[in-house]
């Protein structure tokens, strides 16, 4: 009997956003007018900068996927995903403690992080739902719960959502986040999402395309979100493939800068977001990366659109940053390692680079890592970028 997955791939559903990536359909759409001055824009959607996407088709899928069953691959974890009681007490006092607010990151699993800086409580990419998928009965289901439940979150300042698949885009989350007691947190998203939260009654959403600057209202100090470029892809239906953007996002708070790449491939993207942002990182770069480690193999499928822990680690390299955080693991059963293969590969990949455990870690589901607060100083007009606020 087939796997799961394999009844994912042949019902349209998602499986390591897969969704929309092998079948050619009438396009739907567009919910933007591109702009031919930019070179990620096409008259069909979007496309990435360096290695063109290119649906692999469903002779490809099901060969990846009769592979993985002929091999027995995912192999069954060794070990569950950590997990440990999470800071309830700090994390809500933090949350009340605004310009004061000491900078933290808290894994909440799979790329839904919360992190507390520049006075803001922000998710990325918030999934609380059990599977990664448009349906409540088959797709990836999750290993574990989420580490924090939606009631038990602080009230939500920012949303950055990278990009549309299912394990990133979840609609019930959102529809909760939107809905939380005193108020719907501002959602930021690529250029030609917006028209999808529209669509379900979600108002407060700014959209952005790659190196648009936003200045968030109401933080205390000046908080800036830039859009930045990322090796990937979208689709939420056979027919929306590339119709809407995909990226990461520069995040400069008073007291910390972060940067979250969304999923991605290895490109000389980041290279470029080091050298334009060269003018505001002259003390050290960013403070904090969170890249994803995990959904890589087989490489000759995943290369492509998921890094591996080598080239997640050659990431945080490129764009400067002083200690990285990995995440996109242990929570859905996507590809073919393991769950808990991702945080041993990245082991062997920071031995190599000679980086300490602690300058690129990964966390226990509910864990916070506390982050030292950077010196306080004017956070200066991004380069190169424009703002939509």
């Amino acid at each position: 009997m087939p796997r799961p997955r394999l009844l994912a791939a042949l019902s349209g559903l998602t499986l390591a956003g897969l969704v929309g990536s092998c079948v050619s359909m009438k396009p739907a759409a567009l919910a933007y007018k591109p702009d031919p001055q930019r070179p990620h824009h096409t008259a069909k959607g979007f496309q990435n900068l360096h290695v063109p996407f290119r649906p692999k088709g469903w002779l490809t899928v099901l060969q990846w996927q009769w592979d993985a069953v002929r091999n027995g691959l995912p192999p069954p974890p060794s070990t569950p995903t950590p997990r440990v009681a999470p800071a309830l007490d700090f994390i809500a006092s933090n949350a009340r403690a605004g310009r004061s607010m000491e900078p933290a990151v808290i894994w909440l699993g799979h790329s839904t992080v919360l992190a507390q800086i520049g006075g803001l409580n922000l998710l990325t990419d918030p999934v609380f739902s059990e599977r990664a998928s448009p349906s409540r009965t088959i797709g990836p289901k999750r290993a574990q719960p989420p580490a924090l439940r939606l009631d038990e979150l602080p009230k939500i300042d920012l949303v950055l959502v990278s990009h549309n698949h299912y394990d990133h885009l979840d609609e019930a989350s959102v529809r909760a986040l939107a809905a939380q007691p005193g108020g719907s947190p501002l959602f930021v998203v690529p250029l030609g999402l917006k028209a999808w939260f529209a669509a379900r009654g979600i108002t407060r959403v700014e959209e952005l395309d790659w190196w648009q600057t936003l200045t968030v209202p109401d933080a205390t100090g000046r908080v800036e979100v830039v859009l930045t470029p990322a090796q990937h892809w979208s689709a939420r239906t056979l027919t929306d493939r590339m119709q809407t953007l995909w990226g990461g996002f520069a995040v400069f708070a008073p007291d910390c800068h972060l940067i979250y790449t969304g999923d991605t491939g290895y490109s000389p993207d980041f290279a470029e977001i080091k050298r334009r942002f060269a003018g505001r990182q002259q003390d050290g770069g960013f403070d904090l990366a969170l890249i994803p480690i995990g959904a890589y193999e087989p490489r000759w499928f995943m290369r492509d659109q998921h890094v591996n822990p080598a080239e997640a680690v050659q990431i945080m390299l490129d764009c400067g940053a002083r200690r990285s955080f990995g995440h996109h693991w242990g929570t859905f059963n996507l590809t073919d390692e393991a769950l808990d293969e991702p945080p041993k590969a990245l082991a062997a990949a920071r031995q190599h680079q000679g980086l300490r455990e602690d300058e690129f870690f990964v966390l226990a589901l509910g864990e916070t890592r506390r982050l030292p607060r950077r010196a306080q100083r004017a956070v200066q007009a991004a380069p190169e970028a424009s703002s939509v606020w």
